[in-house]
């Protein structure tokens, strides 16, 4: 899979030029052109590496920086800040609020794509490691045991979380209560059937826009749950 790379800049010319030099080296290129833009597809999105400019309309560079460290689904996210700020002090703040690399402007496109790739070749092997699995606008880190629709944390007992994994990691395909309870007790004594029931209606109260008519997890009648196989 290709590396997926943001870039928080509000030069456009300087994004145009970014975005070229990527794509040409096989890279996945998003923008944004202010701070709050940025967040809101960091959130959103599952990126590999981020280039921050400081000097942002709304929130600044080295503000941001900071909020997604303090931010444990965001906080492992490789940071570049690449910015015309060319004091030491400003490096040392950088690294010190946990970048892992800062390019100063004016800069060489081939050195930039250089560095990229150092930062990913020492933070993305751990990344890939982690098993997170993605249907439309739900996420689920199944490392972390975390579950987020349209960006925001949901909670889950460990029974839905496991229900939601077993369904989604199914996806397309009807899964059938006494195949549910299988999957999540392993036969360990006696279930109700139902009670697979009780825990999808709450599931569904807690992932789904409307409950009644849900978008993640559908019934066949008589058969039993699916998650639709269509991102």
């Amino acid at each position: 899979m290709k590396p997926k790379i943001l870039i928080i800049e509000d030069e456009k010319d300087i994004v145009e030029l970014i975005v070229y030099n990527l794509t040409k080296e096989g890279f996945t290129v998003d923008f944004a052109y202010n701070g709050e833009e940025g967040l809101t597809k960091i959130r959103n999105g599952d990126y590999d590496l981020i280039l921050l400019d400081i000097m942002l309309p709304g929130i600044g560079g080295f503000e941001l920086c900071k909020m997604l460290r303090e931010e444990a689904d965001l906080a492992d996210i490789p940071i570049i800040f690449l910015t015309a700020r060319t004091l030491e002090s400003d490096k040392i703040l950088g690294f010190e609020l946990g970048a892992d690399d800062y390019i100063t402007k004016p800069f060489s496109p081939r050195e930039l794509v250089a560095r990229i790739k150092a930062v990913l070749r020492r933070t993305r092997p751990e990344k890939v490691k982690k098993e997170v699995i993605k249907v439309k606008n739900l996420l689920i880190d199944k490392d972390r045991c975390k579950v987020k629709v349209n960006g925001k944390s949901v909670e889950l007992s460990a029974t839905e979380f496991k229900i939601l994994c077993f369904l989604a990691e199914h996806k397309g395909r009807v899964c059938s209560r006494q195949e549910l309870i299988d999957a999540v007790w392993g036969g360990d004594g006696y279930i109700n059937p139902r009670t697979i029931d009780v825990h999808i209606k709450r599931l569904r109260m807690q992932i789904e826009d409307d409950p009644t008519r849900p978008a993640y997890i559908k019934t066949k009648r008589g058969f039993g749950y699916y998650i639709p196989d269509d991102e």
